[in-house]
């Protein structure tokens, strides 16, 4: 693979952003976005588990994204505090997905401010995620084709990303958002098309916030135990429509043949994957 690094700027305008990396589709990452925010200092593990530490959150474990009736669903409910607690003392692959905290704890949204560095920002859709050391998200795409904003606390995150022009060397899964390869171990001898492939590399810090453009593709792990924050933004017609196919197409094909077959779609899925990489 041939990653080069995410470029890190501070005290940028949105005439620029626009210019140099929104409408290039280019991920950068803000030093200095959420400096005003009260959760940038507020936001402690020891402060979450005291004051929200009862409350009962979806949790899921590897099996999130294998075929069979719990695809793409959480797999147990447990204490807020229990989890954190847990992911803190030692590696665990148990992860808290797309946590709308204006819906399960709208005290947390208190903490935190609206970003004026591009317009069509979705306010009532903060989702948080959380996992422990070790434990990453596959490589894929925000089906609903917004622009995110991620911003990690207190600890590290490495994320990578890749254009849309790279997807056949990723072996997209059609119907879906994600692929084949698993870019945790990237075996290039197994995956011949990874040698031909470019995209981009970072290591997220406290406070730091990184800009994932519109359908890119991006594999996110986690270096230690940690939490970020995501604020998703779309100011755009053209991609809201295209966003609101890609769920519809997921929901009554991917999910609806999944249902139906099981194991046998997930081979028929990957067996045009790899066709098509193979070409």
């Amino acid at each position: 693979m041939n990653l080069v690094q995410v470029e890190r700027v501070s005290g940028i305008t949105p005439e620029r952003f626009k210019a140099e990396y929104l409408s290039l589709k280019k991920p950068v990452v803000f030093t200095d976005l959420i400096d005003s925010w009260p959760a940038k200092n507020k936001w402690t593990w020891d402060y979450l588990i005291q004051n929200f530490g009862e409350v009962m959150v979806p949790v899921a474990d590897p099996s999130f994204s294998k075929a069979g009736k719990n695809y793409l669903n959480a797999s147990l409910k447990m204490k807020f505090g229990e989890y954190l607690q847990l992911i803190r003392e030692k590696p665990v692959d148990l992860r808290i997905f797309l946590f709308n905290i204006l819906k399960n704890i709208p005290e947390l949204a208190e903490d935190i401010r609206p970003l004026t560095i591009m317009d069509g920002f979705l306010d009532d859709y903060p989702f948080m995620f959380f996992g422990g050391k070790g434990s990453y998200t596959k490589i894929h795409y925000d089906i609903d084709c917004s622009n995110v904003f991620l911003t990690q606390f207190l600890t590290r995150k490495r994320v990578l990303l890749f254009n849309q022009n790279q997807s056949k060397f990723l072996h997209h899964l059609p119907f879906t958002v994600a692929c084949e390869v698993d870019m945790i171990d990237p075996d290039e001898n197994k995956f011949p098309s990874l040698r031909q492939i470019e995209g981009y590399e970072t290591t997220l810090t406290h406070g730091e916030t990184l800009f994932i453009p519109s359908e890119v593709w991006h594999h996110i792990e986690y270096t230690d135990a940690g939490f970020s924050l995501a604020l998703r933004a779309n100011n755009s017609v053209r991609l809201r429509m295209k966003g609101a196919y890609k769920i519809a197409r997921s929901f009554l094909v991917d999910r609806g043949m999944n249902h139906l077959l099981g194991s046998r779609w997930a081979n028929m899925k990957l067996a045009f994957a790899r066709a098509r990489a193979h070409h």
